[in-house]
């Protein structure tokens, strides 16, 4: 057996691909504690390892998001206030699936065109990302937009969305400022690394926009 500060110690299987494991433990009590406006808090009771397990965690519909392209290497970004932090991010164009019969690609092409007046004739999935796991049941799915074009009618933005900044970036810039901590949005971070690892691998290689959502997990009301 290998030893206890051995880094390969408690793996199942030897040379298997890495991957998350879905796992269906017994839930013996759960309970919605918070009805919020936009999301819920959830309190279960978990078996696990021969004892009851009380987890909190926000109950989420799922998101999608979109790094937008162009043909000169350019990402197209927002910049919104954001009251948790309080902070003016930028970001990439996201929203959450809470459209009844809205499947993820739908979301990310509204999304697309609500929040940056844009249309795409090439879609296909960059990455999927549990975005706090300990936290938050919370998938983002963000989406690789190309062959751009302005939409055919700008749309009405309101609340945070009225005084939106937009930019086109070059991705090495992006990235650099990622890499700088001058940028901190989650899902742009993952997104504009996931695109520089996927250019060196050759894009073909992404998933269909199509793909099936990860971990069997169904996205909210879209399903």
């Amino acid at each position: 057996m290998p030893a206890a500060d051995d880094p390969g110690a408690g793996e199942a299987l030897v040379g298997a691909p890495l991957a998350d494991e879905r796992v269906a433990l017994e839930v013996t009590d759960s309970e919605r504690v918070l009805d919020g406006r936009i999301w819920d808090v959830r309190r279960d009771t978990v078996a696990y390892g021969g004892r009851p397990v009380v987890r909190d965690y926000v109950e989420h519909p799922g998101a999608v998001g979109v790094l937008a392209l162009d043909d000169d290497d350019r990402v197209f970004l927002i910049k919104q206030y954001r009251h948790p932090i309080r902070t003016r991010d930028w970001e990439i164009p996201a929203g959450l699936l809470d459209v009844d019969g809205e499947g993820p690609l739908a979301a990310a092409k509204r999304e697309l065109a609500e929040e940056g007046d844009l249309v795409a004739a090439e879609w296909s999935v960059l990455i999927d990302i549990n975005t706090s796991p300990g936290g938050s049941d919370e998938v983002i799915r963000v989406f690789l937009a190309r062959g751009l074009s302005s939409a055919p009618e700008a749309f009405g933005r309101e609340d945070e969305e009225a005084d939106l900044e937009t930019r086109w970036v070059p991705l090495d810039e992006c990235i650099d400022a990622v890499l700088a901590g001058r940028l901190h949005n989650a899902p742009l971070a993952v997104a504009l690394l996931a695109l520089d690892a996927a250019r060196r691998r050759g894009l073909e290689a992404l998933h269909a926009a199509d793909a099936p959502w990860p971990s069997g997990v169904k996205p909210g009301p879209a399903a």
